[in-house]
């Protein structure tokens, strides 16, 4: 379908921080500079709303078509149209596509791009954002990532080669599977690879400290690849509306969105785009046995824990940063927000049984996030029976983990061509501990 060439964009949008709404810098700041120096994350001015003509004929509109409305909604004013639907067409040169499993549910399967998870669509959308941002600049941008698991490879794809940018990823030592290791280690070029001897939330920490570090910024041009930046959570709505438009066409308008959920960024972007507009019935946050959320929409206490290492590696999270966003969205109000968002925790043996169950009901092959995700959307079901669409988010391709998915179910695993080749790549990473000081000196001794 023909977008109009009025299709009305935003007023000039600016971003304040969650620590403090009287904050306002535009998009190339908080873009560039991922966190405010109070510590909170940015958020839009205001939340537009999609015309809703939009959802009404939702299925005349191609992926690319829905991506860029809703892009054009809140970066409009920063980026021309025909620079914007540019980066939009090159963020999706793969689909993200809806498969049932059953009449009423159904997985958006959104492990088909270059890294075989879902923060492709983040990271190439924020690479090419930065890279028009900064067209004119001569300084080399540092690019600083934090990786539980699956966003370092998508990072390290989607900077890969890009003039102007160093990418420095952090990655818990023997906390990511082999593959993922291999797509962290291998790049060589401008992607560099930190295994630093700690959790996720180490490596989180770390990078966080160092935007609010003096003497790095004085000396580096840092910005963040992770879910703290906006540029990585803008581009993960546009998928939540593919799916609804796929779903649409298959007669389904009512529709519960289960999201396997770490750091919060991915669940973030989904209820964002309902405060956009998007019809969605109900989300749920299915967590791992770190279970901060699910206690805190029980109790009304949020105490963060020490992440625990899983299965689910991409979710091993305690504190997940993003979750300050969904508060913000929902203004606080825990009863609003319980309105809206379910959440329930599986363990790892549960992890288990989920992805027997996909195999042997199904024969889908999902893996741990995934079967978490399909856990979660069953519990929904069971607690809230009714006529409706239940969708769950399949995050990474299986391939990615041989060592959470039985012998004899990962042998039917198809591998995508780019990944049977990644044993053959060298592995290039430096060991550190977690030390904020020695962190900060091999980003300093290595700035030219």
């Amino acid at each position: 379908m023909d977008i109009p060439a009025d299709f009305p964009a935003c007023n000039f949008m600016k971003f304040y921080s969650t620590n403090d709404t009287k904050l306002r810098v535009p998009l190339a700041e908080a873009v560039f500079r991922s966190l405010p120096a109070d510590g909170g994350l940015y958020m839009p001015d205001r939340i537009p709303t999609i015309d809703p003509f939009v959802f009404r004929n939702i299925t005349d509109y191609s992926f690319q078509e829905l991506a860029f409305i809703v892009a054009d909604a809140l970066l409009g004013e920063d980026i021309p149209k025909a620079d914007l639907k540019e980066i939009v067409e090159e963020t999706l040169g793969f689909d993200a596509p809806v498969r049932f499993l059953t009449p009423n549910t159904a997985v958006l399967e959104l492990f088909h791009g270059p890294s075989f998870a879902f923060k492709d669509f983040g990271a190439r959308f924020m690479s090419r954002v930065m890279a028009y941002l900064s067209k004119d600049e001569k300084q080399q941008l540092d690019v600083l990532v934090a990786t539980s698991g699956d966003t370092g490879g998508a990072v390290a794809l989607g900077f890969l080669g890009v003039q102007g940018t160093r990418v420095t990823i952090l990655y818990p030592k023997g906390k990511v599977s082999k593959i993922q290791e291999q797509q962290l280690t291998g790049n060589g070029e401008n992607i560099r690879a930190l295994e630093i001897d700690g959790t996720f939330d180490d490596c989180q920490a770390m990078v966080k400290r160092a935007f609010n570090d003096a003497d790095l910024n004085g000396s580096l041009c840092l910005t963040s690849a992770n879910s703290i930046n906006i540029a990585r959570l803008i581009p993960q709505t546009f998928y939540y509306v593919w799916a609804y438009a796929q779903l649409r066409s298959q007669g389904a308008d009512r529709v519960v969105f289960t999201v396997p959920s770490g750091n919060f960024g991915n669940i973030g972007a989904g209820l964002l785009a309902y405060r956009m507009g998007l019809p969605a019935m109900q989300f749920v946050a299915a967590t791992n046995a770190n279970d901060t959320v699910p206690r805190y929409l029980n109790t009304g206490e949020y105490r963060p824990q020490t992440s625990r290492q899983t299965l689910s590696n991409a979710m091993d999270v305690g504190d997940p940063s993003n979750w300050i966003r969904i508060l913000d969205l929902f203004n606080h109000n825990l009863d609003d927000l319980r309105a809206m968002l379910t959440s329930y925790t599986f363990d790892d043996e549960q992890t288990r049984m989920g992805i027997l169950e996909l195999y042997n009901q199904y024969g889908y092959v999902a893996c741990p996030h995934t079967a978490i995700g399909y856990l979660a959307a069953e519990r929904y079901r069971s607690e809230q029976p009714g006529d409706y669409a239940s969708l769950f988010l399949s995050t990474a391709h299986p391939c990615k983990f041989p060592e959470a998915i039985p012998a004899d179910i990962y042998k039917s695993v198809t591998f995508p061509k780019a990944a049977s080749s990644l044993s053959s790549e060298r592995k290039a990473v430096v060991s550190l501990p977690v030390d904020f000081e020695q962190f900060k000196s091999y980003l300093l001794n290595s700035a030219d």
